[in-house]
């Protein structure tokens, strides 16, 4: 009977832990932001192997949180992409998530709301008032992590780059009124395969016309080409592509690259001869050893 009960006991303290590892706050408490009322515009979940893959027609963001068992006192806030039409959740998110935990990084997946005229006043800024509104509550709660408010950064994947990046460099748009007074300026910024400019013959089309429209204006297309928006200020980055993407060219982190370097940003540029696009964590090509890169460039900058 009481191997019965310390079984029992040990389930529900694995459970507990998972819970607490896997707790998931809603992004907005009250209303909104620029938000239209549409019930017909559900959240389509695609479950892979039981497990949740990847998430279409976001409208109510969330934070999943990835607490690691002894914190380092820095945090990320994760975007996965999707091209701005759905969010590859698990492997650019909870995946990463998970690797983070093992080097002691409290990690948040950032499900963020899809530019949709549908949902949004302004669909354009949906996104960037998510990314805002997410590192504002993890400065702002940090202590209740156990975190550094001075270490928090942002990691995004392709479309989820360019979320990253606008962050990085349109932290101070006033998007939406923020009750915090907080910053929410990432201290790093963590960019793979990511879309950078919205310019032609460099963006990812499906990413630009997601979030700009059929016929975006110059000013527009300018003030999302985030290559073209880095100052001094900009957090300092490290980057991953790969050669051969055909879907985000090379030139998009190229480009950020040599901003970030004529800002005097501190700025590092991991380009591998073969991954594709969309390689995650790794598909078995030479980009897979951008995680060990990435775990360098966090322990040579204390994170």
């Amino acid at each position: 009977m009481k191997n019965v009960w310390l079984s029992i006991l040990g389930v529900f303290f694995f459970m507990t832990c998972y819970a607490q590892e896997r707790e998931v706050i809603k992004l907005w408490q009250d209303s909104i932001p620029n938000a239209i009322e549409n019930p017909d515009y559900k959240e389509i979940q695609t479950q892979k192997d039981s497990a949740l893959w990847s998430v279409e027609k976001v409208k109510e963001p969330t934070l999943t949180i990835f607490a690691p068992e002894q914190p380092n006192g820095t945090a990320v806030v994760i975007c996965p992409g999707g091209g701005y039409h759905h969010l590859a959740i698990n492997k650019e998110g909870f995946k990463i998530a998970e690797w983070l935990n093992t080097r002691g990084i409290t990690a948040f997946v950032l499900k963020y709301r899809m530019p949709n005229d549908s949902i949004s006043t302004n669909k354009t800024i949906a996104p960037l008032q998510d990314a805002q509104r997410a590192m504002r509550y993890v400065r702002q709660n940090a202590k209740h992590w156990n975190l550094d408010e001075n270490k928090i950064g942002v990691l995004g994947f392709s479309a989820g780059g360019h979320l990253a990046s606008t962050l990085s460099t349109h932290y101070n748009d006033a998007v939406y009124e923020s009750e915090y007074e907080v910053s929410a300026r990432p201290d790093f910024s963590i960019l793979v395969y990511p879309v950078i400019s919205m310019k032609d013959g460099v963006t990812h089309q499906g990413s630009k016309t997601n979030l700009l429209g059929e016929t975006p204006s110059k000013k527009t297309v300018e003030f999302y080409s985030n290559e073209t928006q880095i100052t001094s200020e900009t957090p300092k980055t490290i980057l991953i592509h790969a050669t051969d993407d055909k879907s985000v060219p090379v030139e998009n982190s190229l480009q950020y690259y040599l901003a970030l370097k004529e800002n005097k940003v501190p700025a590092e540029l991991h380009i591998y001869e073969k991954g594709g696009h969309g390689f995650g964590l790794g598909r078995g090509f030479t980009s897979d050893d951008w995680p060990k890169a990435c775990e360098t460039w966090l322990d040579k900058n204390d994170l």
